[in-house]
C-alpha cells in the first residue's frame, strides 16, 4: 500500500483555460487521460489525498468519472466543492472521509494538508525537515511545485505540477529533501 497526494482534477469543467495548459484539445480528452493516468499509478489499496477541486459542471459526469478512479480517498475540499457536492462525495467509489484540512504524519514528516497553501513554518531552516510542518496544497494550478516554497515549506500537488497524476508521498519527500539541501 501506498499514499498519494493530488488536488485540482477539475472532471468535466469544459474550459479551455484549464485543459489547454494541461495540453489537452477538450474536456474529455482530459478526463480519459486523468483516468488512465491515475489509474496506471494508483492501486486500489492505495490511499489518496485530493486536496480538492474534484468537479465542476454535471454532477452525474464528474461522479461518473470520479468512480473509475482507484484507490481509497481522503477528500480535503477545496473551492469549487460546493454544498452540493458535498453532499455527493461520500458516495462515491473508495470515498474514506470527505473534510477541510488534515495533519498526516509519514517516516516522521509532518504535512498540514489544504486545497490551499498555508504558511506552516517561521523560516526554521535550521531545524531538520523532521521537524516542521511542510504544507501540501494545489489551488493556484502551477506546474512549479515549489512555486511558494520562498514563503514558507509550501509543495504544490495539483495536476499541473506532476504530468496529470497524483504524486506518491515518497516522492514528495524526495523532491523536499533536495530543495531543502539546496536552499
Amino acid at each position: 500500500m501506498s499514499a498519494f497526494i493530488t488536488s485540482d482534477l477539475h472532471i468535466g469543467h469544459n474550459k479551455e483555460f484549464l485543459y489547454n495548459p494541461r495540453g489537452f484539445d477538450n474536456i474529455y480528452d482530459h478526463d480519459r487521460a486523468l483516468i488512465k493516468n491515475w489509474n496506471n499509478t494508483v492501486a486500489d489499496d492505495d490511499i489518496v489525498y485530493v486536496l480538492g477541486d474534484l468537479m465542476l459542471g454535471d454532477n452525474a459526469y464528474g461522479c461518473s468519472t470520479f468512480n473509475h478512479l482507484n484507490g481509497r480517498k481522503i477528500i480535503i475540499l477545496g473551492n469549487h466543492d460546493t454544498d452540493t457536492r458535498r453532499e455527493l462525495y461520500p458516495n462515491l467509489r473508495g470515498v474514506v472521509e470527505v473534510t477541510y484540512a488534515t495533519v498526516l504524519k509519514y517516516e516522521g514528516y509532518h504535512f498540514y494538508l489544504s486545497h490551499y497553501g498555508a504558511l506552516t513554518s517561521n523560516h526554521d531552516y535550521d531545524k531538520p525537515l523532521k521537524q516542521r510542518l511542510i504544507s501540501l496544497c494545489g489551488h493556484t494550478h502551477t506546474k512549479d511545485r515549489f512555486a511558494d516554497w520562498d514563503k514558507g515549506y509550501i509543495y504544490h500537488c495539483e495536476l499541473d505540477a506532476h504530468d496529470m497524476r497524483p504524486i506518491n508521498i515518497d516522492q514528495i519527500i524526495r523532491d523536499i529533501e533536495e530543495k531543502n539541501s539546496i536552499v
